[in-house]
């Protein structure tokens, strides 16, 4: 590899990574009901479902019964696919459907876009893949693509979309980096969630990261509560120190790189460009920078100058697959959640020097 070919190490929102060049990601695409992306959300499946529900309803006898669609969990959702009344199972096919329809639709507007074309694969990840009827819509979206004659692969994300959102984190440093360490910092940053959590990256048993794992993660639902940028900053902080903490009790050798999955444009420096207007307070301002905050609390991990590395979600959760997606040289993610996150990458092939 030569000099120019190496990655920048603390570059955020890089287009060149270690292992793939990202060829777009927080793609946003518009007609004229507004963004594509919107109508391929969870809460457009919402929509989806309470229209089916609605005709039932004014007869007084809706089979998911009281609750809203949007306050139906995912696990109740699933339990009435599989256990409820065989209405209740029809209104949520339909609905399933319906979606399946709308993301086959959605994905083909990405595709004739010029950084999406020849796509062979996408992967799907997000809270929605995370359930039997996301799985479902997923599927079903593959035979409609299949069947209007486009020879695309839809996969769903191999880990649960909680891990895959810190898993994917490895993959934004190279890999010399991690050497001789058990594993690093990782963290994924969300509308309603922050998670953070230690991934073992286990390069003695894989050094391609296929068997990365979650060591342990935390949760905290600052969506509950009436947060600013500053708490929201601070608890973040706290959590990661807390790791740290429980690394060095359980004899676990952190490398000095703290990974980071966020919504929106990352910019070089590590601030948000857009697309951060779901998070608490303003992580837009140009006076921003979540990397600078982090590093002046926590400057040094294992005795060594921590290094910071922030790009955009769907790209984390996209690079989780990474060793599955070998053998495609271009391929996709989309994340179904409060929004539809994409990202286009390119493999990158290793060439002798």
């Amino acid at each position: 590899m030569t000099a120019d070919e190496r990655p920048v190490l603390n570059a955020h929102g890089a287009t060149r990574l270690p292992s793939v060049e990202v060829d777009s990601y927080n793609l946003e695409i518009k007609d004229s009901d507004g963004f594509v992306g919107d109508k391929a959300s969870r809460g457009a499946f919402h929509a989806m479902l309470e229209k089916w529900r609605e005709p039932l309803r004014k007869l007084g006898a809706d089979p998911l019964g009281e609750k809203s669609s949007e306050q139906l969990s995912k696990k109740q959702l699933d339990k009435l696919l599989t256990e409820g009344h065989p209405e209740a199972g029809g209104i949520i096919h339909s609905a399933v459907e319906e979606f399946a329809q709308t993301l086959a639709s959605v994905v083909k507007r990405f595709l004739k876009a010029a950084s999406w074309r020849d796509t062979e694969a996408i992967v799907i990840g997000g809270g929605f893949r995370g359930s039997r009827v996301g799985e479902l819509a997923v599927g079903r979206t593959e035979v409609l693509l299949k069947a209007a004659d486009h020879k695309l692969e839809l996969e769903l994300i191999r880990h649960h979309p909680d891990e895959a959102g810190l898993i994917g984190t490895a993959h934004l440093a190279p890999s010399w980096m991690l050497e001789g360490f058990d594993g690093i910092l990782a963290v994924d940053i969300g509308g309603t969630n922050i998670r953070v959590g230690i991934v073992e990256t286990k390069l003695k048993k894989a050094k391609d990261l296929s068997k990365a794992a979650v060591f342990t993660s935390d949760l905290w639902r600052h969506g509950d509560e009436k947060t600013r940028r500053s708490e929201a900053v601070e608890r973040l902080i706290e959590m990661l120190e807390e790791h740290i903490a429980l690394a060095d009790k359980e004899g676990l050798k952190l490398a000095p790189v703290i990974g980071i999955g966020c919504p929106g444009r990352i910019r070089e420096d590590g601030s948000i460009e857009t697309g951060a207007q779901n998070l608490p307070g303003n992580w837009e301002s140009s006076r921003f920078n979540l990397s600078d905050c982090i590093r002046e609390k926590i400057p040094l991990i294992e005795g060594h100058e921590t290094q910071v590395v922030i790009h955009n979600d769907a790209v984390v959760q996209g690079l989780s697959e990474l060793p599955e997606m070998r053998d495609y040289d271009h391929w996709g993610a989309l994340t179904i959640g409060t929004g539809l996150g994409n990202a286009r990458f390119t493999n990158r092939r290793k060439t002798s020097d």
